[in-house]
């Protein structure tokens, strides 16, 4: 099954860079790391659905880890999350590090739960 989590992977992380470039190219003007927190946000939702699915035996242990544990896991960043926020630091732009940080936490937790209870 190992490798389910490999080609999954391999897909999520190209569809995290096509839709993050994307995403940043439309909104040249604001600092705010929008790609990333809307890939985290959509992704997490995305789990919080397979992992019901899987909790409830209605989705395989195949497509599982291909979709839930690879594309999902390489789909969201906490890297990037990171090094955008120690970006935004740096260029002085606090309370929008700040507002980043919260709403990636509060929104993604709330998404995943969303979409597990739906």
């Amino acid at each position: 099954m190992i490798w389910l989590i490999g080609i999954g992977g391999s897909f999520g992380a190209a569809a995290r860079y096509l839709l993050g470039n994307f995403i940043n190219r439309k909104k040249k003007l604001s600092p705010f790391p929008l790609g990333t927190w809307l890939i985290n946000i959509t992704g997490s939702f995305l789990l919080g659905v397979l992992a019901n699915l899987h909790l409830s035996n209605e989705i395989s242990d195949g497509v599982w880890f291909f979709v839930g544990i690879g594309f999902c896991g390489a789909y969201t960043t906490f890297s990037t999350f990171g090094y955008e926020t120690i970006t935004l630091l740096q260029s002085n732009k606090k309370v929008l590090a700040g507002i980043y940080v919260l709403s990636s936490v509060f929104v993604s937790i709330l998404t995943a739960a969303i979409g597990f209870l739906i």
